[in-house]
């Protein structure tokens, strides 16, 4: 197969478009020919490096991808824990020429906390793209049950874009937020993959949505998928002040700050008794906060990471019917998949970078 490989660390420039061998499924495993992946920030870090990453090389990044099932494998014994097993993502009864989008988040099914639900805590949690080979390539091999099956017309790049983005954004937002009807919601970023998530998830839920950009451009884009109040950073650069006049000198019950940097202002932003989402950290991992805003303002830090098979399934119902919208940037070939990162990492995409497989 034609495959995105890299066998070190570094720029654009280690990416080479060339032959891998085919993969071939083990037991419960499926072989997906994938037409479309999705680009993430992940990608980018994974092929830049951090201290203790550790590949198998020669290496295929990305972590979404959309396609049709090519070879299913024998199903596995069942769960050991019979009374409560580990709740399915769709992939049960899965048939050659299905078409599906992958769930990237894959647990070991067998640990306490996919035994519980909690799969994305799984003490052996793998990720496509970083701890294994991943979807910028032709074709690859995931748990059936990492497979969403897709209506018969949806499109494939689509789908790859929802995959990841939308899955961590359901999960922070409904299950780690517990967010309500009528609550206030700021989020940080107005094109990210995460965030127009986020910002179409909250609406979904009931919530009003406050949307903090770097551009006009951008934040039309928010404002197109819903966004209440939008407030543009290069002119308003201390933002947190204009959430407090917006809200009548409230503040907001949730914030979305996947950036890290941007923390200091996300507090003061939130109203006393707040909760501070984090999914990431685009402005770098390491950065100085004030602590005497989290006890003072009885603020809750949630941290969060992608989600659940169930949370997978329930989000991509949503999408695949229609009722969230996915916004799409530009789709290069497999082979310009380096083209494809640079765009990524330049900050100029509107809406998520898919590659044609």
């Amino acid at each position: 197969m034609k495959a995105i490989l890299f066998y070190q660390h570094g720029g654009p420039e280690v990416l080479e478009y060339g032959d891998y061998p085919t993969p071939e499924p083990g037991p419960g495993e499926v072989l997906v020919r994938l037409r479309a992946a999705a680009l993430n920030r992940l990608d980018l870090w994974v092929r830049q490096g951090w201290p203790g990453i550790k590949l198998q090389y020669p290496h295929i990044p990305g972590a979404d991808g959309a396609g049709e099932i090519v070879a299913v494998a024998p199903t596995p014994s069942p769960s050991p824990n019979p009374s409560n097993p580990s709740p399915s993502g769709g992939g049960e009864g899965v048939r050659v020429g299905d078409r599906v989008v992958i769930n990237a988040n894959i647990g070991c099914g067998e640990c306490e906390f996919c035994q519980a639900g909690q799969d994305n805590m799984c003490r052996r949690w793998q990720l496509l793209g970083e701890t294994r080979r991943g979807t910028y390539a032709e074709y690859v091999v995931v748990p059936a049950r990492q497979v969403f099956p897709l209506p018969p017309d949806f499109d494939y790049h689509t789908a790859a874009a929802a995959g990841l983005v939308y899955h961590t954004a359901w999960h922070s937002l409904v299950r780690r937020a517990n967010l309500r009807p009528g609550e206030r919601v700021l989020i940080v970023g107005a094109s990210g993959g995460v965030n127009t998530a986020s910002i179409q998830i909250a609406k979904y839920a009931g919530a009003t949505v406050y949307v903090v950009g770097s551009s006009a451009e951008k934040l039309a884009l928010a404002e197109s998928l819903g966004a209440d109040y939008l407030i543009d950073r290069s002119k308003e650069a201390n933002w947190a002040k204009t959430i407090y006049k917006l809200t009548n000198r409230r503040g907001v019950d949730v914030v979305v700050d996947n950036v890290g940097t941007t923390f200091p202002l996300s507090f003061r932003a939130a109203r006393k008794g707040g909760r501070i989402l984090t999914v990431g950290n685009t402005g770098g991992p390491k950065f100085e906060i004030d602590n005497r805003y989290i006890f003072g303002k009885h603020l809750t830090l949630i941290g969060s990471t992608m989600g659940t098979l169930s949370d997978f399934r329930a989000v991509m119902e949503l999408v695949t019917a229609g009722k969230l919208r996915v916004p799409l940037d530009e789709t290069f070939p497999l082979r310009e998949a380096r083209a494809a990162q640079e765009r990524l990492e330049s900050g100029r995409q509107m809406g998520k970078i898919t590659l044609e497989c």
